[in-house]
């Protein structure tokens, strides 16, 4: 029986810190464990200074992490499940997905003023083409910035005045005990969430069921799973990438379930939106209907304008 585990990792802090969130977790569920972590530099921490969509998309932050399980230097791999493209790479799979913290964008400023609130041509700070296209169908006279960098860095960036306002995952501020930061937690109303933002996601080596068994013992949540699912099904239905504003998100509610999803233009003229319900055992299904509802209404005609 293997007595030591390794977790790759990225090393900014809100990855560190969901790195040794599982590592507790395990150690719970399997007293006297020895877990180190593996922490890697990925191609998406390295290049600051370009919006994701120009180089590879949210999936430069997982591409390393991957091989190192791959490579067996590391036995499973903490993720924010969000940064994780529709499509792993051979040989891996998701063993487990954490419960889910709150899922919602939070709006950040130095004056304490709403989205609403905010002065005309306020500079606001993402580096999301989601949010960005949601934030300009709400407010088009805004100016919005890229932001990069881990969640500190962001917040410091808005504290010395770069911008008047960043959008950040409230989740991440609230991991790192940073939640005083947030001024307004957007609605689903004004900024659908990203697709499984605020989820843990465990990837480990296909078939490594020794591993698989202990990270879904120590982690794993059906409920939020299963909504992840439809998520997820979404997405890989519009072959999501950073290069389209696309949102989704599933709550359930006496075992229905119910997804909204999102497609936009980046410059926020143009933004559509669906909703679909059904029972909780079509998941997977349901955010695949989501996606066509969106296709009738014409999302086709944006995922072709926004390829690069």
């Amino acid at each position: 029986m293997t007595d030591r585990i390794v977790i790759a990792t990225r090393g900014s802090e809100l990855a560190l810190w969901q790195a040794r969130h599982v590592k507790a977790r395990l150690e719970v569920v399997e007293p006297g464990l020895a877990v180190d972590f593996n922490v890697i530099k990925t191609s998406g921490d390295k290049i600051l200074d370009v919006p994701l969509a120009k180089v590879g998309g949210k999936g430069l932050f997982v591409k390393e992490i991957e091989q190192a399980l791959v490579d067996r230097a590391a036995d499973l791999a903490v993720h924010s499940m969000k940064d994780v493209p529709a499509e792993l790479a051979p040989g891996l799979a998701i063993a487990a997905v954490s419960a889910r913290e709150t899922p919602w964008d939070a709006l950040c400023t130095r004056g304490g003023v709403t989205l609403d609130e905010l002065p005309k041509g306020a500079r606001v700070g993402t580096s999301s083409m989601r949010r960005q296209c949601q934030l300009l169908a709400r407010r088009p006279d805004l100016q919005i910035l890229l932001l990069r960098g881990n969640v500190p860095t962001r917040v410091k960036k808005l504290e010395a005045g770069e911008f008047d306002a960043i959008v950040l995952a409230a989740a991440g501020l609230v991991r790192l005990g940073m939640a005083d930061k947030i001024t307004q937690t957007l609605p689903i109303e004004v900024s659908i969430p990203a697709v499984a933002q605020g989820v843990l996601a465990i990837e480990t080596r296909a078939g490594d069921e020794r591993v698989e068994k202990l990270v879904r013992a120590a982690v794993h949540d059906e409920g939020t799973a299963q909504r992840v699912a439809a998520e997820r099904a979404f997405l890989a239905k519009m072959g999501g990438s950073c290069q389209t504003p696309l949102a989704a998100h599933a709550v359930e509610q006496d075992g229905e379930l119910h997804v909204v999803g999102m497609c936009g233009m980046p410059d926020g003229t143009k933004i559509l939106h669906a909703r679909v319900s059904g029972p909780l055992a079509r998941a997977s299904a349901l955010g695949e209907e989501l996606g066509d509802a969106l296709l009738a209404q014409g999302a086709a005609d944006i995922l072709a304008a926004t390829k690069i």
